[in-house]
């Protein structure tokens, strides 16, 4: 019996649908393995991969010069005017993220007695064995390869491309030769009508036994073992294969020990980044020892929990290296993927990356800042095509490789959307708090985004009040208007704190971008008492929508929270209470439950997990879904989750720390350790219904003001001197 929180899953039965194969990942490359001991397939794919629908050649609309004559049309009352504000382009998605091939094993004579498939979340590895057959894969985090080795008598081994949807015209060529080794195999695939392609190289070394070529791929018989290395390159114009397999002999000198040489490798940065922060509900040892199939049928259960916490922890770290986590994380078996796995900025991108700073995960936080640098220059081109200013403007969906403001429509305006580049940043600056260091790439991003406002911040009301105008709160429209509209209470906060926060970075410029600040309007609430959606007056909620654009104030921010802004937390709390889910998307749920946390609403926090741990959200193989019922492989719920339960245990700012504000009732105990906190203390943190006690390992000599269900109370903090609380009943 499992003695704490199980750091893995496992399942009796090999995965029949791609959705239930077991992840491995490093960021870069990643893996799909289903386990099957007979016919064994291990979907590959790589965080590059898109295939170009003309969006590689899209770039932002030029609107500039029309932007003054939307702007007087809205502000005097006409609001369907944004609807023409557009060069008249049909929608156009961004380059859809697709699988490579799949590495097909065909076994023969392998028996099902004592079949088992598990993953190993501190380690990265993937297994499967039954009598007369065995098999480990991992993608190395060290060496950026995928290592997979075998055991089995006959193994037929062979690239293939063909996964749902593949294009027809998918221009495919094999190679195959014997190597000293035993074999290498490619497949290059090249993208109709362009001269893009993409090629996948895997090393065949076989320990013993005979190797022979069999189309389409090779046979190996006889062998001890084989070790199979894989890489994934996507490039235009021609691929060096025979430079490519030379790089990967090179990881063959450890012999019959490779795999053991490099699977070290690979824990030395994986499993130190996983190990850092744990969570233990004291779940029943019984039910720690089931299957995740078995788990997810008990949806009640605190070892359900505890395991979705290791599991998608350790999804968001595999998914996150070259880039953040996609739509679909860094997986998918499937080349129709929807809305093209793209990054989607305006919630799920944000949602999942969110928990990086305080679960101590700075990989992903990394990962996030290389996305952001490899696109400024296209953010700059964004904020000149469309709004004529300096500075930059993220935009709303991208598949990694173009930043451009191209994909919009008349009901989605996504090229309106102004306060992307402050919610991406915001998880950068957190994590600059955290470890007491700014960034220069993050600080000069900070000064870009208050340049823009700068420019775009000219118009203002009756009251002298600064506008922002055209605004869009995605993806929802006031009741009796358009999409686009004026000061979208998400744009105000964003703008608001993009201005204070380059002012903190940069003091030479810090006065005016506060005067810039202070000239925007308040918050508006509206005749139910409740945090209006658009501050400008005579605009309607539509109450029933997945996304809370709206309450971008309370979290990710601070702005708005109940201890130093009660009034509008309590408008903030009435807003949340109004909202319907619309279509129950994992991501709105937990959206509703973060915010919740910052309001301390922990039976509104327990009500919205319940609506995706009783709503068939995840798949065996613990990654999750869009819709209920398994419904559209999606990584909104599987990366969002451990952040949302951190954040009912543990908040903090530079200056404050909260500690149980909104503990679900079905977690009345638990030991949450190594989470990282925003003033530079790591904290550990035992909770049970009669107390708690939190053990606080500062970095940096500080005061802060503790908040419990007590009261509020100066800490003054040592740097490394640690600081031990005791709390009553919370």
């Amino acid at each position: 019996m499992s003695h704490g929180p199980v750091h893995g899953t496992w399942e009796p039965a090999p995965a029949t649908r791609w959705e239930d194969a077991f992840l491995t990942g490093n960021g870069h490359h990643g893996a799909l393995v289903f386990g099957d001991p007979n016919e064994e397939r291990v979907v590959v794919t790589q965080h590059t991969l898109v295939r170009p629908n003309g969006g590689e050649h899209a770039g932002p609309p030029r609107l500039a010069a029309e932007l003054p004559a939307l702007q007087d049309r809205l502000l005097a009352g006409d609001r369907t005017a944004a609807e023409g504000f557009t060069d008249g382009r049909p929608l156009q998605w961004v380059q859809p993220f697709h699988p490579a091939f799949h590495i097909r094993l065909r076994v023969s004579g392998a028996g099902g007695a004592g079949y088992r498939r598990a993953v190993d979340f501190a380690g990265g590895e993937v297994t499967a064995g039954c009598a007369g057959f065995g098999s480990r894969v991992f993608v190395s985090r060290a060496d950026d390869v995928i290592v997979h080795e075998i055991t089995a008598d006959d193994l037929g081994i062979s690239l293939d491309h063909r996964l749902p949807g593949v294009p027809a015209a998918l221009r495919v060529g094999h190679g195959a030769l014997l190597t000293p080794e035993g074999a290498l195999l490619s497949l290059r695939a090249r993208y109709p009508g362009c001269d893009r392609a993409y090629t996948g190289v895997t090393l065949v070394a076989a320990y013993g036994g005979s190797t022979e070529l069999v189309a389409p791929g090779v046979r190996v018989t006889g062998a001890e073992r084989i070790l199979l290395l894989t890489r994934v390159h996507r490039h235009t114009g021609e691929a060096d294969v025979v430079a490519e397999a030379r790089r990967l002999q090179d990881f063959l000198d450890g012999g019959t020990q490779a795999y053991d040489d490099l699977l070290a490798r690979h824990l030395h940065l994986h499993s130190t980044a996983y190990r850092r922060v744990t969570l233990d509900l004291g779940a029943d040892p019984a039910e720690r020892a089931l299957p995740g199939s078995g788990l997810l049928a008990r949806p009640h259960s605190q070892a359900l929990l505890e395991r979705l916490f290791a599991a998608g922890r350790y999804h968001l770290l595999s998914g996150s290296g070259l880039n953040p986590p996609r739509l679909t994380g860094l997986w998918t078996g499937d080349w129709d993927t929807a809305w093209s796995g793209a990054f989607t900025t305006n919630a799920n991108l944000n949602l999942q990356t969110a928990s990086a700073p305080a679960a101590a995960l700075p990989e992903v936080t990394e990962a996030l800042a290389r996305l952001v640098q490899r696109q400024l220059p296209d953010w700059r081109e964004n904020a000149r095509a469309i709004f004529g200013a300096r500075g930059v403007v993220a935009p709303t969906h991208t598949d990694g490789e173009s930043g451009h403001c191209y994909h919009f429509a008349r009901e989605y305006p996504q090229h309106l959307w102004t306060a992307g580049a402050d919610w991406l940043l915001r998880p950068l600056v957190e994590h600059d708090e955290t470890r007491g260091e700014r960034d220069p790439r993050t600080a000069a991003a900070l000064a870009e985004v208050a340049a823009f406002y700068e420019d775009f911040l000219t118009r203002t009301d009756s009251a002298g009040h600064l506008v922002v105008v055209p605004s869009y709160s995605p993806e929802n429209r006031p009741a009796n208007a358009s999409w686009g509209a004026v000061n979208a209470a998400m744009d105000l906060s964003a703008a608001r704190h993009a201005l204070l926060t380059a002012a903190r970075y940069h003091p030479g410029q810090a006065e005016k971008w506060r005067a810039l600040a202070d000239r925007l309007p308040p918050h508006r609430i509206n005749a139910d008492g409740a945090l209006a959606e658009w501050a400008w007056p005579g605009l309607e909620d539509t109450y029933d929508h997945r996304h809370l654009s709206h309450l971008y104030a309370v979290w990710p921010l601070e702005e708005i929270n109940p201890h130093d802004t009660p009034d509008l937390a309590a408008a903030a709390r009435r807003a949340l209470e109004l909202r319907g889910a619309e279509n129950h998307s994992a991501h709105g749920h937990l959206h509703h439950a973060l915010i919740a946390a910052r309001l301390k609403e922990p039976d509104r926090v327990a009500h919205a997990l319940r609506q995706v741990l009783d709503g068939d959200f995840f798949h065996d193989s613990l990654m999750s879904a869009h819709y209920p019922h398994r419904d559209v492989y999606n990584a909104d719920a599987a990366h969002t989750l451990p952040g949302v339960l951190i954040e009912t245990l543990v908040q903090s700012t530079p200056d404050r720390l909260v500690l149980l504000p909104a503990v679900p009732g079905f977690c009345p105990s638990g030991h949450l350790t190594g989470v990282r906190t925003r003033f530079g203390a790591e904290i550990d943190l035992s909770w049970r219904p009669d107390g708690a006690r939190a053990v606080l390992r500062p970095s940096r000599t500080h005061r802060i003001d503790l908040r419990t269900s007590s009261g509020s109370a100066p800490l003054d903090l040592v740097a490394g001197e640690d600081r031990v609380l005791t709390l009553g009943a919370w």
